[in-house]
């Protein structure tokens, strides 16, 4: 069931609310980027996310296929989420960092699926053979 999330960043430069479905699923991946940051996301359809505050202060960073932006605050640091387009996932998507939601219930996000994505070796729909460390 989709609940209405509000997010941001440390500094509160970045702000949003996302209408996430926890029970569809959460994500975990070992690429260079999300290994790195610890990200843990939730996919929403545009539609379902809501930037509350100005771009001027929200970096972008991609890289590789260019197929993914990185967002994140200017002064803070904290990536809070991103967006792209990926077909096999079903085109236009919105990725909310489960980290930087403000309201989220802790046991909620402990119950929620987690779903392993083997990005350092380019397998996205499968498990990397270690997930511990994710």
């Amino acid at each position: 069931m989709k609940m209405t999330y509000k997010g941001s960043c440390h500094c509160g430069g970045i702000r949003y609310e996302a209408d996430i479905d926890l029970d569809a699923g959460t994500g975990k991946c070992n690429c260079s980027i999300c290994w790195k940051r610890r990200y843990w996301g939730a996919i929403v359809k545009p539609e379902d996310f809501r930037l509350l505050t100005d771009e001027a202060g929200i970096a972008d960073y991609q890289f590789g296929s260019n197929s993914v932006h990185h967002r994140f605050c200017r002064t803070c640091g904290i990536a809070a989420y991103g967006h792209g387009y990926i077909e096999e996932i079903g085109g236009a998507y919105y990725s909310v960092n489960v980290a930087a939601l403000d309201d989220l219930d802790p046991a909620v996000l402990a119950a929620a699926p987690v779903q392993y994505m083997d990005g350092r070796n380019n397998n996205w729909f499968h498990a990397p053979a270690e997930t511990r460390h994710l």
